[in-house]
């Protein structure tokens, strides 16, 4: 299985040079059963990602491009009558797949946003009283652009929660830009490779929650969290979900790397991603508080 996993990641990186990092945060969410939150300028390859990931782990996928006159429903779906059966009949939307890539969320109304609540939380759709449920496993990678771009909405606390991580892929390495210009890159996603199929992706994601959290490492992520909620640096504090994600994502990034256990190490590594959009801090500035925050916690030995 983890030899599985690493060609995921080598494939990805042929698609996404110079950002293998971001790509195992980004399976690090997938594997937790989360949901993934991508905030960068444009053109930096936050739907190549999502598209090459969707292919590489051969699940349907659907793009939805966020607009200001986007409306839940060309979203969700919707009833319409149906003439000769004398009914309503629901049509599903593009939600309606494993993986949903939300393109530029915050271009959209509040209105439409929300639109996700509860198909990420709770994995189903509710129209007209009947509830529809979602494809197994569910995944959704949204993307937005900077707040300071014109046309955005702040995605607001209750839905930015919603979001297991967030990222950014940031500015490639010179190389790897280098190849960009020069067309030495694999967009055509049909022919990469599928590694695994749903069955499997499941298993992993049993695995990962079957990942051994000592009580050590417990009492580590609950301090760091704890030292939020005294921190007048922080806009918000962490809440209990905001913990349960850190041990989550603790557990992925241990099993991708091939062990059984978290260390503290694991929990420092995903902590910015998992808990900066949560603290209300912006991506381009987070760095230094996360890392300060850190230092102020005392690591189990």
């Amino acid at each position: 299985m983890q030899q599985t996993v690493q060609a995921i990641i080598d494939d990805l990186s042929q698609v996404i040079f110079g950002k293998q990092q971001q790509i195992k945060l980004a399976l690090t969410c997938l594997f937790s059963q989360g949901h993934l939150l991508i905030e960068d300028l444009p053109g930096m390859g936050k739907t190549t990602l999502s598209h090459a990931l969707a292919a590489v782990l051969g699940l349907s996928y659907q793009r939805v491009q966020f607009t200001s006159d986007l409306l839940p429903s060309d979203i969700l779906g919707s009833s319409i009558f149906n003439a000769n059966e004398h009914k309503f009949t629901f049509h599903k939307g593009p939600i309606f797949s494993q993986v949903v890539l939300a393109d530029e969320i915050n271009r959209a109304g509040p209105k439409t946003q929300s639109a996700l609540l509860e198909a990420m939380e709770e994995n189903q759709v509710t129209m007209d009283g009947d509830k529809h449920a979602l494809p197994t496993p569910f995944f959704v990678i949204a993307t937005q652009n900077p707040l300071y771009q014109s046309g955005t909405y702040p995605l607001p606390e209750s839905q930015l929660d919603r979001f297991f991580m967030r990222i950014s892929l940031g500015f490639p390495p010179k190389e790897a830009e280098r190849k960009l210009i020069l067309g030495q890159h694999n967009r055509d996603y049909a022919h990469l490779p599928v590694r695994i199929d749903t069955q499997q992706l499941i298993e992993i994601q049993n695995k990962v929650s079957a990942v051994m959290l000592s009580e050590p490492v417990v009492d580590y992520i609950l301090a760091l969290v704890s030292a939020t909620r005294n921190n007048s640096q922080f806009a918000n504090a962490l809440s209990p979900r905001a913990s349960i994600a850190v041990g989550k994502a603790a557990k992925a990034w241990a099993f991708i790397d091939g062990r059984d256990f978290v260390t503290p190490d694991d929990v420092q590594t995903i902590f910015a991603s998992v808990t900066e959009h949560r603290l209300g801090l912006q991506h381009d500035v987070s760095s230094q508080q996360i890392k300060q925050l850190i230092n102020t916690v005392d690591v189990p030995l």
